[in-house]
């Protein structure tokens, strides 16, 4: 069974060819709607498809080094496809400089699976931050440890340990968009689309 989106041909984004020249973000969104935050991530598609989730919502993305890959590498290039010239992207050189970085005082909330306040029960704004960690352990637990108030969990059958990291990233902008729907604070047009002007 074909799991193309619509009834279109595939076109050389589908085919994962990849050809635009420079493969450089170049966007810039004055009032994302959320930030998504990867430190320390290994695995290149994933970073690919969470580069792809941001534009698609209009989002920020922010990679904390060190990382695991060069963002040119082939497999994150073929999962952001023809998206990446469009994605807002920020490299920090650690973590401190991120949080150096934060312009204002925005909400941030740490995704762990260990934590036990729920995603479903967080009321978000607009330009929170979504911090993830890698792949393979999660966010340090020092982290954790200094805001045990902001880290919140995505639910989960007992005895499953975690999502797939791109799985988690969209799962997470998707539940502060609805968020903000409820909220009137966004909206979605007649044809089902986000409509991203602030409310």
């Amino acid at each position: 069974m074909s799991t193309n989106e619509s009834n279109t041909p595939p076109g050389p984004e589908d085919s994962g060819v990849f050809d635009t020249g420079e493969w450089v973000a170049k966007a810039h969104l004055d009032d994302p709607i959320a930030h998504v935050v990867l430190v320390n991530p290994e695995i290149p598609n994933n970073t690919g498809n969470i580069g792809r989730t941001c534009v698609s919502t209009h989002s920020v993305l922010h990679l904390v080094h060190p990382i695991g890959f060069d963002i040119d590498e082939k497999a994150c290039r073929r999962a952001g496809l023809d998206y990446w010239p469009r994605l807002d992207l920020h490299e920090h050189g650690s973590f401190e400089e991120y949080e150096g970085s934060r312009v204002g005082d925005p909400n941030v909330w740490y995704l762990s699976a260990r934590a036990e306040r729920s995603i479903t029960n967080v009321g978000f704004a607009r330009g929170d931050h979504l911090v993830f960690g890698r792949e393979s352990c999660g966010l340090d637990r020092a982290i954790i440890d200094r805001h045990p108030e902001r880290c919140v969990s995505i639910p989960m059958v007992v005895g499953e340990r975690s999502l797939n990291l791109s799985t988690a990233a969209a799962v997470s902008v998707h539940a502060l968009i609805g968020s903000l729907v409820r909220d009137e604070a966004l909206s979605i047009d007649a044809q089902g689309r986000l409509d991203p002007v602030r409310r």
